[in-house]
């Protein structure tokens, strides 16, 4: 029988969007990634997971509470997702914009045409 995520255990209706969005919509896609590649995905997807779903995703598979997986398997957990991560390609980050300033211009000061001025009449 095919069990969609959204009906998992331990498994949210943010983290089903997130696994559904990845094409992971079956317990027995997730099985076929595997705890750690699901995760991945949801990652590389532009989602920001945390260890919490690295957790839910092993306890829907094991089909237990998150809370029972074992401090080992929960340390093998970590570290092959960040061992994953670290191949990941670093982020592009757009340059933050120069300041914006204000001038305030003075009686004394011309003021300059804008595009919404009245074109001079010509003689």
């Amino acid at each position: 029988m095919t069990t969609s995520t959204d009906k998992l255990r331990n498994i949210g209706p943010k983290s089903a969007a997130w696994l559904r969005q990845v094409g992971l919509r079956t317990r027995e896609d997730l099985a076929a990634a595997g705890t750690v590649e699901a995760f991945m995905r949801v990652k590389r997807a532009g989602f920001k997971p945390t260890l919490n779903l690295l957790y839910a995703i092993e306890g829907a598979l094991q089909d237990c509470h998150w809370q029972e997986i074992s401090e080992a398997r929960r340390g093998e957990l970590i570290a092959a997702a960040e061992a994953a991560i670290a191949l990941l390609p670093p982020p592009r980050y757009k340059p933050a914009a120069a300041p914006v300033t204000t001038t305030q211009m003075g009686e004394d000061t011309m003021a300059m045409p804008t595009l919404f001025d009245e074109p001079a009449e010509r003689e």
